[in-house]
């Protein structure tokens, strides 16, 4: 390889470097001035005549009316539902949109939007900015991000919060899996490791586990929606 082409990568890679950094630095300041807040995630190809859309809906209008927050990817399907039940509640609704080769459209149901080029980026501000997440059917992406915060979790770096699984007929095989075969069979995880995950189907059920949490860790006030 010449000179002149070493000379191309190493500045490509420069500024790549610091299209991160501003990404970043947008997104810790934008993302610093929202209270509690809950991530929420879940399938894109979910539509609106999905029993989950539904799901998600209700229960992100709950937790706006108690004053958290509503971050999604700011997308489609799962992601849409949640801002729509939040914003149509009168709570604050935030989008982590990601620029994707098939553009993913943002929602209509957002009270802030930011974009991001890169996955982990984005990944950074659902965790840092979160007292909980809450977890619908989804696929790889959402699978993605459930583990990622998992070991963030476990590892204690960064996150520490709840984990909400809604839909148990959907989830409920996965976490015997990992309590049988990796905690029991292999002791690849502990007991403690997976004891922040809870599997519901209700809404109040999950907003009272956010609560709960809340009240005991909260790192700012709750301005509930009267």
């Amino acid at each position: 390889m010449d000179n002149s082409r070493n000379s191309q990568i190493l500045n490509e890679e420069t500024w790549r470097v610091f299209r991160i950094m501003a990404e970043f630095v947008e997104g810790f300041e934008e993302m610093s001035k929202i209270g509690p807040a809950v991530s929420v995630f879940g399938s894109a190809r979910a539509d609106a005549g999905n029993e989950y859309y539904s799901l998600a809906e209700q229960t992100s209008a709950m937790l706006a009316k108690a004053g958290f927050t509503v971050i999604t990817g700011g997308g489609g399907g799962i992601m849409e539902a949640a801002n729509k039940g939040a914003f149509e509640a009168g709570g604050e609704t935030i989008g982590l949109n990601i620029e994707l080769p098939h553009e993913q459209k943002p929602n209509d149901y957002l009270s802030k939007c930011l974009s991001f080029r890169y996955f982990f980026c984005r990944k950074v501000m659902f965790l840092k900015y979160a007292n909980g997440f809450v977890v619908f059917p989804g696929g790889f992406g959402t699978m993605d991000e459930v583990f990622e915060s998992l070991v963030l979790i476990q590892t204690y770096k960064q996150a520490y919060f709840p984990v909400v699984l809604m839909g148990r007929d959907f989830w409920q095989d996965m976490l015997d899996w990992m309590v049988e075969k990796m905690c029991k069979a292999h002791e690849f995880i502990t007991p403690e490791d997976i004891d922040f995950i809870d599997i519901t189907d209700d809404p109040q059920e999950t907003l009272d586990i956010l609560l709960k949490f809340h009240r005991r860790h909260g790192t700012g006030p709750l301005q509930p929606i009267k």
